[in-house]
């Protein structure tokens, strides 16, 4: 063993010496790992479509992962994030005899700094896609700033709340979230209270939940205000997606249709 290092939940991970397997739990760490040492991957979830074509075995969803098929591909590291999985499977990859490696980040710096420990204990340097992340993002935000709605969900309407790597980004894009003191990083929320927030522009990302200008703009139709219909891989993903982002979410926030505009 090499010495125990340590993850996101300042958890001792016991990490093999040599890291030939990995299996991902989370989209954007197979992104991430595949970008890095695609040769480490034999495992990762049904919902993980990036890079496209990836040829791994599929063990099932975030939330529902087939464990036995994760013990089986014997991988010397499992990488999972605080949110994405669910602390009762993770316990139970551990009982099994596998090492678990957990990512909780909730600012962007984080995420940064949490992907680079999580490649270092799977035995990678430091990748050039992750320095170029880290460039992109270093000059601040200029220019007038906007309070924002930002629903994550429908059927309840849930939004981001406080602390959220999301809720971050967006900050830094000037860009600031309504909900950013709630209670819950995830409140259930209502349109009524949410339009009485104050909004100056309203946030539609295409995951978790799939908005889309057909099916959506119609709820925000008599709010006055412009809505942004963005990309839901740039904005919750911290991956290789981050060299991207700040242009992509730039556009997208740029191209808000007007109200009432279809």
């Amino acid at each position: 063993m090499r010495g125990s290092p340590v993850d996101d939940l300042g958890d001792e991970v016991p990490v093999p010496a040599a890291v030939r397997r990995v299996v991902s739990l989370v989209p954007s760490l197979t992104e991430s790992i595949a970008a890095t040492a695609p040769d480490l991957l034999v495992g990762a979830t049904d919902w993980c479509s990036h890079p496209p074509g990836l040829d791994v075995r599929r063990v099932r969803g975030t939330k529902n992962p087939d464990l036995g098929a994760v013990v089986e591909l014997a991988p010397d590291l499992v990488v999972a994030n605080e949110e994405e999985n669910r602390a009762a499977d993770l316990a139970e990859l551990r009982a099994a005899g596998l090492a678990v490696w957990v990512t909780a980040p909730r600012t962007l710096p984080a995420a940064l700094e949490s992907l680079d420990r999580m490649l270092r204990a799977c035995g990678q340097d430091r990748p050039a896609w992750l320095t170029a992340a880290e460039a992109e993002w270093r000059e601040p935000q200029r220019g007038r700033r906007r309070r924002a709605f930002v629903p994550i969900w429908r059927r309840p309407w849930m939004a981001l709340g406080r602390d959220t790597f999301a809720g971050d980004v967006l900050a830094r894009l000037g860009v600031d979230n309504v909900h950013a003191e709630a209670d819950e990083r995830y409140p259930k929320v209502s349109l009524d209270s949410a339009r009485a927030s104050g909004a100056e522009l309203v946030v539609l990302p295409d995951e978790p939940y799939a908005f889309s200008p057909e099916r959506d703009l119609d709820a925000f139709a008599d709010w006055g205000v412009p809505v942004a219909f963005v990309s839901g891989r740039h904005l919750t993903w911290y991956g290789p997606s981050l060299a991207a982002a700040r242009r992509v979410l730039s556009d997208q926030l740029g191209a808000a249709r007007p109200p009432g505009q279809r």
